[in-house]
């Protein structure tokens, strides 16, 4: 991002959270910012835009991540995908909470919200529709796995956005939400091709955690004795 472009940004958050996003002209944005107007739209062509800057780039580096990924270790990359996402809006720190309660009371900002998540939910599923392949039903097991990496996400980031937990639990809650979505959609194959209950391969994936041995042990062994009885 360049240097005025950040100073643009920085400008419009502060002016949002001081005076409110209706109340802010760009007029306002760039004085505060130092730029004349015909700087500002070469860099946003809106006021929504500057509240979203960095989407698209988060969302190439999401896609990049998922495209890296092989059948064996589709699964972490899934996650990490969907941390790279969590990790950009924890390094915004203020900036991130800002845009949360914009979004909140303005229902234009709101609507492009949704429009953005919706396009990391098309790059989760058509990811995973690719890794399950053509087995009966995997359109529905994407959508599904998809939804949920979403949904999983969001619900540790709004915790986060919402002062309710620090960075460090952030982390941990999102690492125990992605071992339970992977815990209910993360199979690779689907019914009828090998890996449903009537017998197969089922697969467990672990992911790393600073959570004491003891605690994940009664977990383990519960997902080991589901295992064992399929």
């Amino acid at each position: 991002m360049s240097r005025s472009r950040e100073r643009l940004v920085e400008a419009a958050f502060a002016l949002f959270d001081e005076r409110g996003f209706e109340e802010t002209t760009v007029d306002d944005v760039a004085e505060r910012a130092g730029v004349g107007r015909t700087t500002f739209f070469r860099a946003f062509r809106s006021k929504e835009d500057v509240i979203f800057p960095d989407h698209a780039e988060v969302l190439g580096t999401v896609r990049d991540r998922l495209a890296t990924a092989t059948d064996d270790t589709a699964p972490v990359a899934v996650v990490e995908a969907a941390r790279l996402v969590l990790q950009h809006y924890l390094d915004e720190g203020e900036r991130a909470r800002i845009r949360y309660r914009l979004t909140r009371s303005v229902p234009a900002l709101r609507a492009r919200e949704i429009a953005s998540q919706r396009q990391y939910q098309q790059a989760f599923r058509t990811f995973v529709h690719a890794w399950l392949g053509d087995a009966p039903g995997s359109d529905l097991r994407a959508e599904l796995m998809a939804n949920a990496v979403v949904t999983a996400h969001n619900h540790v980031l709004r915790r986060w956005l919402r002062g309710r937990i620090d960075r460090a639990a952030a982390e941990a809650e999102f690492r125990d939400a992605m071992a339970e979505v992977l815990r209910l959609h993360g199979t690779r194959r689907g019914p009828g091709d090998g890996g449903d209950a009537a017998g197969g391969e089922a697969s467990l994936v672990v992911l790393r955690t600073t959570r004491p041995m003891e605690e994940l042990l009664p977990a383990l062994r519960e997902i080991a004795g589901h295992l064992t009885e399929r």
